[in-house]
């Protein structure tokens, strides 16, 4: 997995603005802290290779005398550990082999003849070149260590050597000064830089607050009041080429369904008024129509077939206005009439009638024991039964089984019409309760079926008024329409 697989996914601008903040400071820091320790280092070591210098050869000779300087008195001896650094260790080797070893203790600067050296110190001081240059050697008793080996006067190595332990422990004090420092830093710089980052990203907040009011708004139809704009920022900045982009967008929106609803209105204004004036000369012609067909004179068959479709035409056309009416009336948002409505009752003679208006289908009910009572207007409701029976019985062949089933929900009363017929196409399914969508007979496979496609727009549009809602599931073979409606 790569690295950056293994990073954190932030969500938010926010979060991921802060955490490149605190990242980028955190890498600064460590380069400058490796940069601080790296040169501290070198130069505590350069230090002490010049302290090494210092001390050349003069005490490593002098372990070959037990710890006194070759050719000065015993009174000398401590003057010349007195000039040397406590910790000093010095030895002489011979063939690789250590044959005298000291070490400066503190306290009193006295050498210490009984250095313990174990054989891997032996042979590490055996290794270290004889060029007369520093070099650093891990004692297992002392510690690291830096050397110097010089070739004494009579074929031996005369080897002198400073503690890297002040080196070290001043390197990890500056290490662990500069890791708490830099800690503060980071955790002072990701707080700070978190409530920057909010105060800088307000406006955009902001703009994301109104782009939300708008999508939660109802924007399919009906008149729409858009919420205040986003607030004007820098338009030099991003968030103020976005808000002014946002509130560009909501200016065309606005206009397009100022002019949508202004559409709208002048379409229900007009379905409304041609339905109303429609009523009277339809009513007219249908009364006419039956007017001579009573006629006591012989009338030709020609003419009788004739005024037979006139009547029958005006009366699917009388009905066709009525719901054009109905649904201009329920677009308009014209209360209907509210009171307590036996549901179980409307179900029972709408199946009676749906029987007597099919009798070559098979009609089912599934009724609850206890009487189901809405609120709602009767006569729309006993509307909305009608159409979905009617709907069931005209697009369905002869010997189908219709069920119709009433049941209680907590809050609800459900009401579904199910029947075993070919189904719904699918290319019908989405817009099966839109105006004047018709299955084109294939429901039933002939061309009997006669309608406008109004009978489940007014269903749809009935049962919203009532605050409910309807849906449907449909597959070959099982078609259902679920109604359900507030108790």
């Amino acid at each position: 997995m790569s690295l950056l697989a293994r990073l954190p996914r932030f969500r938010t601008l926010r979060a991921r603005l802060t955490f490149g903040l605190v990242v980028l400071l955190a890498v600064s820091c460590a380069a400058v802290g490796v940069a601080a320790v790296v040169e501290l280092n070198g130069f505590l070591t350069q230090r002490l290779d010049e302290q090494l210098a210092q001390v050349g050869t003069r005490f490593p000779e002098s372990l070959e005398h037990h710890g006194k300087p070759p050719n000065d008195h015993d009174g000398d001896e401590r003057a010349d550990t007195r000039r040397m650094a406590t910790g000093t260790f010095g030895a002489r080797l011979v063939h690789g082999t250590v044959t005298h070893k000291g070490l400066i203790r503190s306290g009193d600067l006295s050498v210490d003849l009984n250095v313990a050296l174990t054989a891997r110190d032996t042979a590490r001081l055996g290794r270290v070149p004889v060029d007369g240059r520093p070099h650093t050697v891990e004692l297992s008793t002392l510690g690291d260590y830096r050397v110097v080996a010089t070739p004494g006067h009579d074929g031996d190595v005369l080897m002198a050597g400073l503690s890297l332990e002040p080196v070290e422990a001043t390197v990890h004090r500056l290490v662990l000064v500069a890791g708490v420092v830099f800690g503060l830093a980071l955790v002072t710089a990701g707080v700070t830089g978190a409530l920057w980052v909010r105060w800088s990203l307000r406006p955009l907040g902001r703009v994301t607050a109104t782009a939300t009011r708008v999508s939660e708004l109802p924007l399919a139809s009906g008149e729409v009041a858009l919420p205040p704009r986003a607030p004007d920022a820098d338009p030099h900045s991003e968030v103020g080429q976005v808000a002014a982009a946002l509130n560009g967008m909501l200016g065309h929106v606005e206009d397009a369904l100022t002019k949508r609803h202004a559409s709208e209105e002048r379409l229900r204004r007009f379905a409304a008024d041609a339905s109303h004036e429609l009523r009277t000369p339809v009513a007219s012609i249908r009364g006419h129509s039956e007017l001579a067909l009573l006629h006591p004179g012989p009338v030709p068959p020609e003419v009788t077939r004739a005024l037979e479709r006139i009547a029958a035409e005006s009366s699917r056309m009388g009905l066709m206005v009525d719901d054009l009416l109905l649904l201009a009336r329920l677009d308009a948002g014209r209360p209907l009439e509210r009171g307590p409505v036996d549901l179980t009752r409307l179900v029972l003679d709408a199946v009676t009638d749906a029987r007597a208006a099919g009798p070559g289908h098979r009609w089912t009910l599934d009724l609850p024991e206890d009487p189901v009572t809405v609120p709602g207007d009767a006569h729309r409701l006993q509307q909305v039964l009608a159409n979905l029976l009617a709907n069931a019985r005209s697009h369905t062949p002869a010997g189908t089984t219709v069920t119709v089933t009433l049941e209680t929900r907590p809050g609800a009363a459900l009401l579904s019409v199910h029947d075993d017929g070919p189904g719904i196409p699918a290319d019908l399914r989405s817009a099966v309760f839109e105006r004047f969508t018709r299955a084109d007979h294939r429901r039933r496979g002939d061309a009997s079926a006669t309608g406008a496609g109004l009978g489940l727009s007014i269903v749809a549009a009935v049962v919203e008024a009532h605050r409910g809602t309807v849906e449907v599931e449909s597959v070959p073979g099982s078609t259902t329409f679920r109604v359900a409606l507030p108790l």
